[in-house]
């Protein structure tokens, strides 16, 4: 049964970007498209960092995920390697956690 879904969800998601090959270009050279499939991919971004930070099944909740996901914040600011980015929040989050 569950393999049933998993692969009927598998054909629907590449069908669904299969049907990206037949939209016509003139619809995709639209300024306000263009500008839409710019910002769309950053949006969905935020918004599962969000979820993933903030969410605690049904609940909204602050704890160590919250100060790693601000010390990478100030990482990003101070234009830091991504490679020490994801070590100060990492370390964050630990050093949280233990106290």
């Amino acid at each position: 049964m569950i393999w049933t879904a998993v692969l009927l969800t598998a054909v629907g998601c590449y069908a669904f970007k299969l049907s990206g090959w037949f939209v016509p270009a003139a619809w995709l050279e639209q300024p306000r498209i263009r500008t839409a499939a710019s910002l769309l991919p950053v949006a969905l971004l935020a918004a599962l960092v969000v979820v993933q930070v903030f969410g605690v099944k049904q609940a909204l909740t602050v704890d160590a995920r919250a100060a790693a996901l601000a010390a990478g914040a100030v990482c990003l600011w101070l234009r830091l390697p991504f490679l020490v980015m994801v070590l100060v929040a990492a370390g964050t989050a630990a050093l949280l956690r233990a106290l």
